[in-house]
Protein backbone atom coordinates (compact mmCIF):
# COMPACT_ATOMS: atom_id res chain seq x y z
CA UNK A 1 0.00 0.00 0.00
CA UNK A 2 2.86 2.35 0.83
CA UNK A 3 4.39 1.70 -2.56
CA UNK A 4 1.10 2.53 -4.28
CA UNK A 5 0.82 5.80 -2.36
CA UNK A 6 4.39 6.59 -3.36
CA UNK A 7 3.61 5.91 -7.01
CA UNK A 8 0.44 8.02 -6.88
CA UNK A 9 2.26 11.02 -5.41
CA UNK A 10 5.03 10.74 -7.99
CA UNK A 11 2.41 10.37 -10.73
CA UNK A 12 0.57 13.49 -9.59
CA UNK A 13 3.79 15.53 -9.70
CA UNK A 14 4.56 14.21 -13.19
CA UNK A 15 0.97 14.74 -14.32
CA UNK A 16 0.97 18.36 -13.21
CA UNK A 17 3.99 19.03 -15.42
CA UNK A 18 2.06 17.54 -18.32
CA UNK A 19 -0.92 19.68 -17.35
CA UNK A 20 1.08 22.94 -17.35
CA UNK A 21 2.46 22.24 -20.82
CA UNK A 22 -1.01 21.21 -22.02
CA UNK A 23 -2.35 24.44 -20.53
CA UNK A 24 -0.04 26.25 -22.93
CA UNK A 25 -1.66 24.40 -25.83
CA UNK A 26 -5.03 25.54 -24.53
CA UNK A 27 -3.95 29.19 -24.35
CA UNK A 28 -3.02 29.40 -28.02
CA UNK A 29 -5.93 27.27 -29.21
CA UNK A 30 -8.35 29.55 -27.38
CA UNK A 31 -7.30 32.70 -29.24
CA UNK A 32 -6.22 31.47 -32.65
CA UNK A 33 -7.37 27.84 -33.11
CA UNK A 34 -3.69 26.96 -33.51
CA UNK A 35 -1.22 24.98 -31.40
CA UNK A 36 2.50 25.38 -30.84
CA UNK A 37 3.94 21.95 -31.54
CA UNK A 38 7.29 23.24 -30.32
CA UNK A 39 5.92 23.62 -26.79
CA UNK A 40 8.22 20.90 -25.48
CA UNK A 41 11.22 22.81 -26.82
CA UNK A 42 10.01 25.93 -24.96
CA UNK A 43 10.19 23.87 -21.77
CA UNK A 44 13.65 22.61 -22.68
CA UNK A 45 14.98 26.10 -23.43
CA UNK A 46 13.53 27.43 -20.20
CA UNK A 47 15.31 24.72 -18.23
CA UNK A 48 18.65 25.29 -19.98
CA UNK A 49 18.47 29.08 -19.68
CA UNK A 50 17.60 28.66 -16.01
CA UNK A 51 20.56 26.32 -15.56
CA UNK A 52 22.87 28.89 -17.16
CA UNK A 53 21.53 31.60 -14.85
CA UNK A 54 22.09 29.41 -11.79
CA UNK A 55 25.60 28.65 -13.09
CA UNK A 56 26.29 32.39 -13.16
CA UNK A 57 25.44 32.59 -9.48
CA UNK A 58 21.88 33.88 -9.79
CA UNK A 59 19.56 32.63 -7.05
CA UNK A 60 16.99 30.04 -8.22
CA UNK A 61 14.02 32.21 -7.22
CA UNK A 62 15.49 35.33 -8.87
CA UNK A 63 16.21 33.27 -11.97
CA UNK A 64 12.53 32.43 -12.56
CA UNK A 65 11.51 36.00 -13.67
CA UNK A 66 14.43 35.99 -16.14
CA UNK A 67 13.24 32.66 -17.54
CA UNK A 68 9.74 34.14 -17.86
CA UNK A 69 11.11 37.04 -19.92
CA UNK A 70 13.01 34.61 -22.13
CA UNK A 71 9.92 32.42 -22.53
CA UNK A 72 7.78 35.41 -23.50
CA UNK A 73 10.28 36.48 -26.17
CA UNK A 74 10.59 32.94 -27.51
CA UNK A 75 6.81 32.46 -27.69
CA UNK A 76 6.27 35.82 -29.39
CA UNK A 77 8.96 34.91 -31.94
CA UNK A 78 7.23 31.62 -32.74
CA UNK A 79 3.92 33.39 -33.27
CA UNK A 80 5.44 36.15 -35.37
CA UNK A 81 7.40 34.04 -37.85
CA UNK A 82 5.67 30.68 -37.62
CA UNK A 83 1.97 31.26 -36.98
CA UNK A 84 0.97 34.75 -38.09
CA UNK A 85 1.84 34.22 -41.79
CA UNK A 86 -0.27 31.04 -41.84
CA UNK A 87 -3.20 32.82 -40.19
CA UNK A 88 -2.87 35.73 -42.61
CA UNK A 89 -3.22 33.52 -45.69
CA UNK A 90 -5.81 31.34 -43.89
CA UNK A 91 -3.65 28.23 -44.21
CA UNK A 92 -5.12 25.35 -42.22
CA UNK A 93 -1.88 23.41 -41.88
CA UNK A 94 0.94 25.90 -42.44
CA UNK A 95 1.24 26.69 -38.72
CA UNK A 96 1.63 22.98 -37.93
CA UNK A 97 4.74 22.58 -40.05
CA UNK A 98 6.08 25.99 -39.03
CA UNK A 99 5.90 25.31 -35.29
CA UNK A 100 7.36 21.82 -35.73
CA UNK A 101 10.21 23.26 -37.83
CA UNK A 102 10.93 25.96 -35.26
CA UNK A 103 10.94 23.33 -32.52
CA UNK A 104 13.60 21.35 -34.42
CA UNK A 105 15.64 24.53 -34.94
CA UNK A 106 15.48 25.39 -31.22
CA UNK A 107 16.59 21.86 -30.37
CA UNK A 108 19.57 22.06 -32.71
CA UNK A 109 20.53 25.47 -31.33
CA UNK A 110 20.37 24.06 -27.78
CA UNK A 111 22.61 21.14 -28.76
CA UNK A 112 25.22 23.52 -30.15
CA UNK A 113 25.07 25.97 -27.22
CA UNK A 114 24.73 23.59 -24.26
CA UNK A 115 25.96 20.35 -25.83
CA UNK A 116 24.31 16.97 -26.29
CA UNK A 117 24.99 15.63 -22.81
CA UNK A 118 22.36 15.76 -20.07
CA UNK A 119 23.21 18.15 -17.24
CA UNK A 120 22.28 18.15 -13.57
CA UNK A 121 20.14 21.04 -12.35
CA UNK A 122 20.82 21.84 -8.66
CA UNK A 123 17.73 21.66 -6.46
CA UNK A 124 16.78 24.84 -4.55
CA UNK A 125 15.11 22.73 -1.85
CA UNK A 126 16.49 20.03 0.45
CA UNK A 127 16.79 16.69 -1.30
CA UNK A 128 15.89 14.69 1.81
CA UNK A 129 12.39 13.20 1.30
CA UNK A 130 9.42 14.01 3.50
CA UNK A 131 7.39 11.15 4.98
CA UNK A 132 3.63 11.15 4.46
CA UNK A 133 1.31 8.14 4.85
CA UNK A 134 4.34 5.90 4.67
CA UNK A 135 5.51 7.36 1.35
CA UNK A 136 8.62 9.41 0.66
CA UNK A 137 7.88 12.68 -1.09
CA UNK A 138 10.59 14.99 -2.38
CA UNK A 139 10.11 18.70 -1.55
CA UNK A 140 10.61 19.50 -5.26
CA UNK A 141 7.65 17.26 -6.13
CA UNK A 142 5.49 19.34 -3.81
CA UNK A 143 6.86 22.52 -5.41
CA UNK A 144 6.02 21.16 -8.86
CA UNK A 145 2.38 20.53 -7.92
CA UNK A 146 1.94 23.84 -6.07
CA UNK A 147 3.78 25.83 -8.76
CA UNK A 148 1.75 24.27 -11.57
CA UNK A 149 -1.55 24.99 -9.84
CA UNK A 150 -0.52 28.57 -9.02
CA UNK A 151 0.47 29.25 -12.63
CA UNK A 152 -2.81 28.01 -14.04
CA UNK A 153 -4.82 29.78 -11.34
CA UNK A 154 -2.97 33.05 -11.98
CA UNK A 155 -3.78 32.90 -15.70
CA UNK A 156 -7.44 32.18 -14.96
CA UNK A 157 -7.64 35.13 -12.55
CA UNK A 158 -5.91 37.34 -15.12
CA UNK A 159 -8.42 36.34 -17.80
CA UNK A 160 -11.42 36.95 -15.55
CA UNK A 161 -10.37 40.07 -13.65
CA UNK A 162 -8.17 42.23 -15.90
CA UNK A 163 -9.18 44.25 -18.94
CA UNK A 164 -6.43 42.59 -20.97
CA UNK A 165 -7.60 39.16 -19.88
CA UNK A 166 -11.11 40.02 -20.98
CA UNK A 167 -9.70 40.90 -24.40
CA UNK A 168 -8.26 37.40 -24.52
CA UNK A 169 -11.63 35.90 -23.57
CA UNK A 170 -13.39 38.06 -26.18
CA UNK A 171 -10.97 36.88 -28.85
CA UNK A 172 -11.64 33.32 -27.79
CA UNK A 173 -15.42 33.73 -27.98
CA UNK A 174 -15.52 35.47 -31.38
CA UNK A 175 -12.34 36.74 -33.02
CA UNK A 176 -14.12 38.71 -35.75
CA UNK A 177 -16.51 40.40 -33.30
CA UNK A 178 -13.60 41.24 -31.00
CA UNK A 179 -11.79 42.88 -33.89
CA UNK A 180 -14.88 44.95 -34.72
CA UNK A 181 -15.00 46.10 -31.09
CA UNK A 182 -11.52 47.56 -31.45
CA UNK A 183 -9.50 44.73 -29.88
CA UNK A 184 -6.14 44.14 -31.49
CA UNK A 185 -6.62 40.42 -31.99
CA UNK A 186 -3.18 39.98 -33.58
CA UNK A 187 -1.60 41.34 -30.41
CA UNK A 188 -3.83 39.11 -28.28
CA UNK A 189 -2.70 36.05 -30.23
CA UNK A 190 0.95 37.08 -29.82
CA UNK A 191 0.33 37.52 -26.10
CA UNK A 192 -1.24 34.06 -25.85
CA UNK A 193 1.83 32.49 -27.47
CA UNK A 194 4.13 34.43 -25.16
CA UNK A 195 2.10 33.33 -22.12
CA UNK A 196 2.07 29.76 -23.40
CA UNK A 197 5.85 29.68 -23.64
CA UNK A 198 6.20 31.31 -20.21
CA UNK A 199 4.22 28.49 -18.60
CA UNK A 200 6.33 25.90 -20.44
CA UNK A 201 9.62 27.60 -19.52
CA UNK A 202 8.66 27.80 -15.84
CA UNK A 203 7.60 24.16 -15.97
CA UNK A 204 11.07 23.44 -17.28
CA UNK A 205 12.85 24.96 -14.27
CA UNK A 206 10.39 23.22 -11.94
CA UNK A 207 10.95 19.75 -13.33
CA UNK A 208 14.67 20.13 -14.11
CA UNK A 209 15.88 19.45 -10.53
CA UNK A 210 13.95 16.16 -10.59
CA UNK A 211 15.41 15.01 -13.89
CA UNK A 212 18.43 15.63 -16.05
CA UNK A 213 18.43 18.75 -18.21
CA UNK A 214 19.30 18.53 -21.89
CA UNK A 215 18.34 19.40 -25.45
CA UNK A 216 16.15 16.30 -25.82
CA UNK A 217 14.17 16.63 -22.58
CA UNK A 218 11.25 18.53 -24.12
CA UNK A 219 10.31 16.34 -27.08
CA UNK A 220 8.61 13.52 -25.18
CA UNK A 221 7.12 15.88 -22.57
CA UNK A 222 5.56 18.04 -25.29
CA UNK A 223 4.05 15.01 -27.02
CA UNK A 224 2.59 13.62 -23.80
CA UNK A 225 1.24 17.03 -22.86
CA UNK A 226 -0.54 17.15 -26.20
CA UNK A 227 -2.11 13.79 -25.38
CA UNK A 228 -3.23 15.25 -22.03
CA UNK A 229 -4.77 18.24 -23.80
CA UNK A 230 -6.75 15.94 -26.09
CA UNK A 231 -7.79 13.59 -23.28
CA UNK A 232 -8.93 16.37 -20.95
CA UNK A 233 -10.29 18.68 -23.63
CA UNK A 234 -8.65 21.71 -25.23
CA UNK A 235 -11.42 23.97 -23.93
CA UNK A 236 -11.35 22.85 -20.30
CA UNK A 237 -8.79 23.85 -17.68
CA UNK A 238 -10.18 21.30 -15.23
CA UNK A 239 -10.03 18.61 -17.91
CA UNK A 240 -6.35 19.31 -18.51
CA UNK A 241 -5.55 18.95 -14.80
CA UNK A 242 -7.54 15.71 -14.54
CA UNK A 243 -6.03 14.38 -17.78
CA UNK A 244 -2.51 15.17 -16.58
CA UNK A 245 -3.02 13.40 -13.25
CA UNK A 246 -4.57 10.36 -14.96
CA UNK A 247 -1.66 10.06 -17.38
CA UNK A 248 0.99 10.68 -14.73
CA UNK A 249 -0.39 8.10 -12.30
CA UNK A 250 -0.95 5.59 -15.11
CA UNK A 251 2.68 5.90 -16.17
CA UNK A 252 4.21 5.52 -12.70
CA UNK A 253 2.02 2.56 -11.72
CA UNK A 254 2.47 0.77 -15.05
CA UNK A 255 6.22 1.32 -14.96
CA UNK A 256 6.45 -0.26 -11.50
CA UNK A 257 3.89 -3.07 -11.62
CA UNK A 258 4.36 -4.16 -15.24
CA UNK A 259 7.50 -2.78 -16.90
CA UNK A 260 9.08 0.57 -17.62
CA UNK A 261 9.01 -0.47 -21.26
CA UNK A 262 5.20 -0.28 -21.17
CA UNK A 263 4.75 2.90 -19.11
CA UNK A 264 3.80 4.94 -22.18
CA UNK A 265 1.14 2.48 -23.31
CA UNK A 266 -1.77 3.37 -20.94
CA UNK A 267 -1.75 7.03 -21.95
CA UNK A 268 -1.78 6.20 -25.65
CA UNK A 269 -4.55 3.63 -25.17
CA UNK A 270 -6.59 6.17 -23.22
CA UNK A 271 -6.00 8.74 -25.96
CA UNK A 272 -7.32 6.34 -28.60
CA UNK A 273 -10.37 5.52 -26.49
CA UNK A 274 -11.18 9.19 -25.86
CA UNK A 275 -10.77 10.07 -29.53
CA UNK A 276 -13.12 7.23 -30.46
CA UNK A 277 -15.82 7.90 -27.85
CA UNK A 278 -15.52 11.61 -27.02
CA UNK A 279 -13.39 13.49 -29.57
CA UNK A 280 -13.77 16.81 -27.71
CA UNK A 281 -12.11 15.32 -24.62
CA UNK A 282 -13.45 14.17 -21.26
CA UNK A 283 -14.39 17.71 -20.23
CA UNK A 284 -14.35 19.43 -23.62
CA UNK A 285 -17.33 20.86 -25.43
CA UNK A 286 -18.17 20.28 -29.05
CA UNK A 287 -18.10 23.47 -31.07
CA UNK A 288 -21.41 24.40 -32.68
CA UNK A 289 -21.19 26.38 -35.90
CA UNK A 290 -24.17 28.14 -37.43
CA UNK A 291 -24.28 28.02 -41.20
Amino acid sequence: MQILIQLVFSGIALGMIYAVIAFGYQLTFATSDTLNFGQGEALMLGALVGLSCVGLGINYWLMIPLVCLFGAAQGALVERIGVRPAIKIKSEFGWIMSTIALGIIFKNVAENVWGRDDLRFPSPLPEAPLHFLGANILPMEILVVVGALLMMLSVEIFNRRSIYGKAVVATFNDRDAAKLMGINTSLVITFSYALSSITAAVAGVLIAPLTLTGATMGSVLGLKAFAVAIIGGLTSGLGIIVGGIILGVAETTTGFYISTGYKDVPGLVLLLIVLALKPAGLFGKNAIKKV
